[in-house]
């Protein structure tokens, strides 16, 4: 089954001094080319979804979508957006800020969707879900159209009304996402050793 990624950049970067962090760089190159290196050869097709820098990140080759929710309304409008554009049946989420991500995070999650018959499937790692980084199949499109005008914004809170498994993975860091300086530092860190 074919699967579209979409990677969300569309965030304020509150905790980053408001940069935008997909075009933060570690270890010379920008946190989205990362997350681009370790999902492109795991997909069929790549969208990003951005709400400012968007021609930067037209630049990288990919379709650049805005979120149709105005107002920084989370990754969830990032998701909508790109789930109503994706011409695949199944939609890959995960953030810019996800550098170390699995090289088998695609099929392993759509090997648990399949076995499953989940809607949802996220990854389980380090005694904790990853909830930004999830599998989902189209079909249920409708209802985070729903769920957003409600007013809805909470990620976990939208998974639980689906059918949703929880997908284990042994290293925790593959997941490790970097909000603030510091959480970069220990990036550069990895990555220098």
């Amino acid at each position: 089954m074919k699967i579209s990624a979409v990677i969300l950049a569309g965030g304020q970067g509150r905790r980053l001094g408001r940069e935008d962090k997909g075009l933060v760089l570690l270890h010379g190159h920008p946190l989205i080319a990362r997350v681009l290196d370790r999902i492109t050869p795991q997909v069929d097709e790549i969208l990003i979804s951005a709400n400012r820098n968007i021609e930067t990140y037209a630049g990288l080759g990919y379709p650049v979508l805005a979120d149709g929710i105005g107002n920084f309304a989370g990754p969830l409008a990032g998701l909508h957006r790109t789930m109503t554009e994706a011409t695949h049946p199944l939609v890959l989420a995960v953030p810019c800020d996800t550098p170390f991500l699995p090289d088998h995070l695609a099929a392993r999650l759509l090997t648990s969707l399949r076995d499953e018959d989940a809607d949802i499937a996220i990854p389980f790692a380090g005694g904790r879900t990853h909830q930004a980084v999830c599998l989902c199949r189209r079909t249920i499109l409708m209802d985070l159209d729903q769920y957003l005008r409600q007013g809805g914004r909470r990620v976990d809170e939208w998974q639980c009304r689906h059918q949703r498994i929880e997908v284990l993975f042994d290293n925790p860091d593959a997941f490790a996402n970097i909000n603030t300086p510091e959480e970069l530092a220990l990036a550069e860190q990895r990555l220098g050793n």
